[in-house]
C-alpha cells in the first residue's frame, strides 16, 4: 500500500486569518509594553531587549508561521481507493499527518469562529472511535466546508461497517 499525501490545500485566505489570529495578542501585548516603559523609565536596557524579542516574535508568529502553515496543511477525502479516508497532514514546527478511515467515522462536525466568519472559512471536524482523537481540516472556505460535510455524512450513513 503506497501512502498518498494529502492533494488540497486550505482556502487561500487561510494565512490571512492565520496572521490576525496571532496578531490580536500582540496588539494587547505591545501598548502593555508602551505603558511599562511610560511608568518605569528605569533599566531602559531591558526595555530595549523586550521590544527587540517582541518585534522578532511578532515577525515570527504573525508573518513567517502562517505563510509555512499554509504550505503544509494538507486535505483529501479518498473514496475511490482501496482504502476510503480522510487524509489531512497540519503543523509547522510539528508536523502531523493523520488517516481517519470511512469506516471509522462517528461524526462530521464544522467550527467557525469570529474571524472565520469574518473571512467565510470553517473547520471541519471528523470524529472516528480513534483514541488519538478527531482529524481536523482547517480553514476551508464555508461552501467546500459544507460540501466535505455533506460527502462525508453521506458515504458514512452508507457504510456496511460500525463505525465503534
Amino acid at each position: 500500500m503506497t501512502l498518498v499525501d494529502p492533494a488540497y490545500p486550505p482556502s487561500r485566505k487561510a494565512p490571512l486569518v492565520w496572521a490576525l489570529g496571532a496578531a490580536i495578542p500582540w496588539a494587547m501585548l505591545v501598548p502593555a509594553q508602551l505603558i511599562w516603559l511610560l511608568v518605569d523609565r528605569r533599566m531602559l536596557w531591558l526595555h530595549g531587549v523586550v521590544a527587540a524579542a517582541s518585534v522578532v516574535a511578532i515577525v515570527l508568529f504573525v508573518v513567517v508561521v502562517p505563510l509555512w502553515r499554509y504550505r503544509v496543511h494538507r486535505w483529501d477525502v479518498q473514496i475511490d481507493s482501496p482504502t476510503p479516508a480522510v487524509y489531512t497532514r497540519s503543523g509547522w514546527l510539528v508536523q502531523e499527518r493523520r488517516i481517519a478511515p470511512i469506516s471509522r467515522v462517528q461524526t462530521v462536525d464544522t467550527h467557525r469562529g469570529p474571524l472565520d466568519r469574518l473571512f467565510g472559512l470553517a473547520n471541519v471536524t471528523v470524529t472516528t472511535a480513534s483514541s488519538a482523537g478527531a482529524v481536523r481540516i482547517v480553514a476551508l472556505d464555508a461552501d467546500v466546508a459544507d460540501r466535505v460535510v455533506a460527502r462525508l455524512t453521506d458515504i458514512a450513513a452508507i457504510g456496511e461497517q460500525d463505525a465503534t
